[in-house]
């Protein structure tokens, strides 16, 4: 018998696929099912349309297409994922990308964020891209110093380019045609997205779990 989740989901993809906007029928169905928080967070970062799926397989280029040519990154997006990926905490979408499970506010610097820099700069410099630029979102409590972390450790590991604070990141990032981001007012206004955290578990033969395989598993598996 199929479960609550399930159902909810065949909903929810039913209702999108027939245009109606995320929002609001992702509130009729998930009260309709009397969802809990964890299951509509889950819906609402993994279910798209048909439409919205097949755009964004189109974007998506493996990492070695970055090789001499310049990628901006969503800094704290990038993190926060990454993070992710080695806590065992990140989900593969119905889109292809991988986004994380938490319901994290913003980013705090901590003991973690070096060992991230360096484990994400690290594995970049192994693909030659021409330029990296970092943005990070200035309003966010110390974003300033993550960024001068991040330029020190780009100096370290050979690799060119920049690492700054900015007032709206989003709005940057569209600028460029390579970006690495999950965030969706990003990925679907760029020519090209590339899934980093997703190529970094792939390179240490990490196992992200798939959306759908959560919809069979109880709530202890999310």
């Amino acid at each position: 018998m199929p479960s609550r989740l399930f159902e909810s989901y065949l909903d929810l993809k039913y209702l999108l696929n027939r245009g109606y906007r995320k929002s609001v029928a992702l509130k009729f169905v998930a009260n309709h099912y009397k969802l809990r928080k964890e299951e509509r967070h889950l819906l609402a970062r993994c279910v798209f349309s048909d439409k919205e799926i097949e755009a964004r397989e189109k974007k998506r280029k493996p990492i070695d297409f970055v090789k001499g040519k310049i990628l901006a990154i969503d800094g704290f997006n990038v993190l926060i994922t990454l993070e992710s990926v080695l806590e065992g905490r990140a989900i593969l979408c119905e889109d292809g990308l991988v986004r994380d499970l938490k319901y994290q506010r913003g980013y705090k610097l901590s003991e973690k964020t070096e060992k991230m820099l360096c484990l994400l700069l690290e594995f970049l410099s192994k693909f030659n891209p021409k330029e990296i630029i970092f943005l990070y979102d200035k309003p966010v409590s110390r974003s300033g110093k993550i960024a001068k972390l991040t330029n020190e450790i780009m100096k370290k590991v050979g690799l060119s380019g920049t690492a700054k604070a900015v007032e709206a990141p989003d709005f940057e990032l569209k600028k460029f045609e390579i970006v690495a981001t999950s965030d969706l007012a990003v990925v679907d206004k760029i020519k090209y997205v590339v899934d980093i955290p997703q190529e970094f578990a792939k390179s240490r033969g990490i196992k992200i779990k798939e959306f759908k395989e959560l919809l069979k598993v109880g709530r202890e598996s999310y």
